[in-house]
C-alpha cells in the first residue's frame, strides 16, 4: 500500500507491450512510480527505478521490446500539455534531473532546450573553471584577438582551414571562436 501525498494524482503507465506484463505500472504527478496488480492504493509498491545519465528510468523487460523508459518524458506525456508541435523535448526547470514532479517539467523546442542547458548551474560552473584555466590551452588571448580580427575582416584572404593550420587548431575551434562559443570573453 502506498501512502498518498496531498494533491498527488496517479495515472496508469501505458506503453507498447504493457498488457503482456504481470504487473501494471503507474506514475504520479509528484514524480513517483509504482507497480501494482489491481489498484495502486491497495496493492501498489513504490519503485526506485534506475538512473541513466542522471535521469530516473524504469527498465522493463517487455516481450519483444526490452527497453528503458525515461520517467520524466513519460510523466510529461501524461500530465503536461504541449503548446506547439515543435515541443519535442522535456526539461527540468530547476535543472535537477531526478525531480520529476509535474511543476518541474516543461515541453520545449530544441532551441529552448539548448538555451536552458546553457543556464544549468553545472554548465555555468564548468564555463567559469574553463575561462580561468591558465594552462593546457593551445591559444593565448592575444592569438584569439588576432584570429577574431582576421575572421571579422571583410577582405579576409585566409580560409578557416588555412587559419586553423596556421595556429595548430581544428577548423571546429575556429568556427567556435567565430561564433563566440569558445573564447567569448576575449
Amino acid at each position: 500500500m502506498i501512502k498518498k501525498i496531498p494533491g498527488e494524482t496517479w495515472k496508469p503507465l501505458m506503453f507498447p507491450g504493457w498488457k503482456l506484463l504481470r504487473k501494471k505500472y503507474g506514475l504520479s504527478s509528484t514524480g513517483r512510480v509504482a507497480s501494482y496488480y489491481e489498484h495502486i492504493n491497495t496493492d501498489g509498491k513504490l519503485l526506485k527505478g534506475s538512473v541513466t545519465t542522471g535521469y530516473k528510468t524504469l527498465n522493463l523487460h517487455r516481450p519483444g521490446n526490452n527497453g528503458t523508459l525515461y520517467l520524466h518524458r513519460e510523466i510529461a506525456r501524461m500530465f503536461v500539455k504541449k503548446k506547439s508541435s515543435k515541443q519535442k523535448f522535456v526539461i527540468h526547470l530547476n535543472h535537477n534531473k531526478t525531480d520529476n514532479s509535474v511543476k518541474n517539467l516543461k515541453w520545449v523546442s530544441l532551441d529552448d532546450m539548448i538555451l536552458h542547458q546553457q543556464k544549468s548551474p553545472a554548465k555555468v560552473a564548468y564555463k567559469k573553471i574553463q575561462s580561468s584555466r591558465p594552462v593546457g590551452l593551445k591559444l593565448t588571448a592575444a592569438q584569439v584577438k588576432s584570429i577574431k580580427k582576421i575572421l571579422s575582416s571583410n577582405n579576409r584572404q585566409l580560409t578557416i582551414k588555412k587559419l586553423a593550420d596556421k595556429y595548430g587548431v581544428s577548423e571546429m575551434t575556429m568556427h567556435r571562436i567565430k561564433s563566440g562559443e569558445n573564447w567569448g570573453r576575449v
